[in-house]
C-alpha cells in the first residue's frame, strides 16, 4: 500500500514523506530510549500537516473553478495553517534528563521543515490552480492573502486553541474573536504583530524556494 501511495507523489512529495519519517523515527527511538511521550503530538501533528496537501492535489483534476474546486479550496485553506503550525512547537523544546539536547533539537527542527515543506508545496499547487482561472494581476495579491489567512490561523491555533473543525463545531467563537481582532486592533496587537510577522517569514520562504530552479538552470549554463 505504501509502495501504491508513493507511486503518485512527485519527487520532492517522496522527500518530503521521507523527511516525516525520519521525525516519527526520532520521537519512536526517544520513547523507547526515555518511556518519555514528550513528543508524542507530532506524528498527529505531521498528519494533519498532509491534509492541506491532499486537498491542493485534488484541485489537479478540475479545469473549471466549479461548485466542487471551491469546496475543496476551502478545505484546503481551512487545514492549511496546521502546516506551518509546526513550526510554533518549538516552543516545547527545552533541555531534559536522560536525552542529549541536540537529539531533541533535531526532532523539533525536522518537524518545523516538514511543516514548511507541505505547506510551501501545497500554496504552489493552489497558485497553479489559482493561475488558471485568475487575472495575472490578481496573483500575487491573492498569494499573499492565502499567506497571511494561514498566518492568522497559526495565530488562532496556537494562542486561542482553535482547530480546523472549530470553524464547523463552534463557528460563533471564532467569527467572535476575528471581528473583534478586526474591531479592536490595538486591543490585539499581538495577534497583528504575530500574524503580519509570520506572513512575511513563509512569503520570504515561499518566493524563495520558487526562485531555487531559475538558480539550478543559471548553474547548469
Amino acid at each position: 500500500m505504501i509502495k501504491k501511495l508513493l507511486s503518485k507523489l512527485s519527487e520532492f512529495e517522496k522527500m518530503i514523506f521521507i523527511s516525516m519519517t525520519f521525525t516519527v523515527v526520532m520521537v519512536t527511538l526517544r520513547y523507547l530510549y526515555t518511556d518519555d511521550r514528550q513528543y508524542f503530538f507530532y506524528p498527529w501533528n505531521l498528519f494533519l500537516a498532509t491534509v492541506p496537501l491532499f486537498f491542493s492535489r485534488q484541485l489537479k483534476r478540475y479545469k473549471k473553478f466549479n461548485l466542487k474546486a471551491s469546496v475543496l479550496l476551502f478545505c484546503w485553506l481551512l487545514f492549511l495553517p496546521n502546516a506551518p503550525y509546526i513550526i510554533t512547537d518549538i516552543f516545547h523544546l527545552e533541555e531534559r534528563p536522560l536525552i542529549p539536547y541536540w537529539f531533541d533539537l533535531l526532532i523539533v527542527i525536522s518537524g518545523a521543515w516538514n511543516g514548511i515543506a507541505l505547506c510551501i508545496t501545497s500554496l504552489m499547487q493552489v497558485e497553479r490552480f489559482l493561475a488558471k482561472h485568475i487575472k495575472r494581476k490578481w496573483r500575487l495579491p491573492s498569494t499573499l492573502l492565502l499567506i497571511t489567512l494561514c498566518s492568522y490561523g497559526i495565530f488562532l491555533g496556537r494562542y486561542k486553541r482553535y482547530n480546523s473543525w472549530n470553524i464547523i463545531t463552534n463557528p460563533g467563537d471564532i467569527i467572535h474573536t476575528f471581528i473583534s481582532h478586526i474591531a479592536e486592533p490595538r486591543e490585539h496587537i499581538q495577534a497583528w504583530m504575530f500574524t503580519v510577522s509570520f506572513a512575511m517569514l513563509l512569503t520570504i520562504i515561499y518566493f524563495t524556494v520558487k526562485k531555487i530552479p531559475g538558480m539550478l538552470k543559471v548553474e547548469k549554463g
